[in-house]
């Protein structure tokens, strides 16, 4: 078992023991933010057939080489084309169709002019500029042509994507499983959210988070509840959540007080764990153990350091298992809005909001960093770096930080 090593060691560690991925197929109206499992292909073109982007008349253009306001040329109508309709008849010289936005270009024609810039007597339309092979036309494929991938393996679906393949009439999409994360949370001077305070007990507020984050990033939470910290309890749960989900999540019994029994009950139950404790704050405490080739996160019971590392370690692992392409946070560079007066003996993470001003990245702090401080991760969508052995951070100050959304 590796001690105290890096954030990036952990994440390495970590991702190596993905499980594989189930696949499986869903109707397109259920497939918005789920990821494709295989890539999709365009089967036909989008529009299928070139069609006319306005009300007009559509002609050869070759007929309109000579066209002018005090000459105009006059073609002659021979067809209507709707939207819905298909057209009957081709366009030769000195012929044209009445058509309507949407509708097909007849054979033949090749170019469109909008109904407000001719003039129409009878059956007989003046043309009175000269138009270019494909003027006004749309083209068959302008949108995506038959061949080309709509959504790549790994990409997650979303209202654009879903409207295409409405588009091609693709009913069925090749989707991911979302992957089943069992959440345990340990401590007995946790109650549940129904129950009222008593002396020297607090609700617990972690399971809740962890769920909603992992419904978020397109996982199925599975919470198995609160357990004593008891080394046996803690084991059974444990085991329980290996049997019913794809990677189990614990909060709290990490560190090293006389109750923090999360390092023997996962020795206990015969998981190997890969390390303990990460050089970094908050969240240090934590460990990754694996059993049946299952991953174990273990993590603080104070919910920002949980947190934190949930989201330096447990999401890109979680968007892994689920299938995601792109799995690791994007970074940016950004200056800091706020003072932050604390030195930084170990490496450190702030939590705060990513503000846009004058075309440059700035973070605003979200509130005060301390490892229980839960309220400062609203709005929080970015975590920023401070180098081990930094002194006090001033407003300005240029950090790397990583994107959260």
């Amino acid at each position: 078992m590796k001690t105290n090593i890096s954030l990036e060691e952990a994440r390495t560690i970590l991702l190596e023991n993905d499980t594989p991925m189930i696949r499986e197929y869903i109707n397109l109206q259920d497939s918005l933010d789920r990821v494709v499992s295989e890539n999709i292909i365009a089967e036909e073109n989008l529009p299928p057939f070139a069609r006319s982007p306005y009300d007009g008349y559509a002609f050869r253009a070759e007929d309109t080489a000579t066209a002018t306001k005090e000459k105009p040329v006059i073609l002659e109508v021979i067809e209507e084309v709707p939207a819905g309709a298909f057209p009957r008849k081709r366009i030769i010289s000195g012929k044209t169709a009445k058509i309507l936005t949407g509708a097909p270009i007849p054979e033949g024609a090749n170019a469109v002019a909008k109904y407000e810039e001719t003039e129409i007597s009878g059956n007989l339309v003046s043309i009175f500029s000269g138009f270019k092979p494909g003027e006004n036309v749309v083209p068959a494929g302008e949108d995506l042509a038959q061949g080309e991938i709509i959504a790549r393996k790994g990409m997650v679906v979303s209202p654009p994507v879903l409207g295409l393949m409405a588009a091609l009439g693709i009913s069925r999409i090749p989707v991911y499983k979302r992957p089943k994360i069992a959440i345990i949370c340990t401590g007995d001077e946790l109650l549940d959210v129904s129950e009222p305070l008593r002396p020297g007990m607090i609700r617990n507020s972690n399971t809740y988070t962890l769920a909603a984050y992992c419904r978020e990033i397109g996982a199925e939470p599975i919470v198995l509840g609160t357990v004593r910290d008891r080394v046996e309890e803690v084991g059974e749960m444990i085991n329980r959540g290996l049997s019913e989900a794809d990677m189990v999540i614990t909060t709290g019994g990490v560190s090293v007080g006389d109750y923090d029994v999360l390092g023997e009950a996962v020795a206990n139950i015969g998981a190997e764990t890969l390390y303990w404790k990460v050089e970094i704050k908050p969240g240090s405490p934590n460990l990754t153990a694996i059993k049946n080739s299952k991953v174990i996160l273990g993590l603080s019971g104070n919910p920002a350091a949980a947190l934190v590392i949930f989201h330096l370690l447990g999401v890109p692992f979680i968007k892994k298992l689920a299938g995601y392409a792109d799995y690791l946070h994007p970074q940016i560079k950004v200056m800091l809005k706020n003072n932050f007066q604390k030195a930084s003996p170990r490496r450190r993470f702030l939590r705060g909001k990513l503000v846009i001003e004058n075309g440059a990245a700035w973070m605003e702090i979200t509130g005060g960093q301390g490892n229980g401080v839960l309220r400062s991760l609203i709005d929080c969508d970015i975590l920023a770096e401070i180098p081990p052995g930094s002194g006090p951070q001033m407003a300005g100050s240029k950090l790397q930080a990583y994107f959260l959304k």
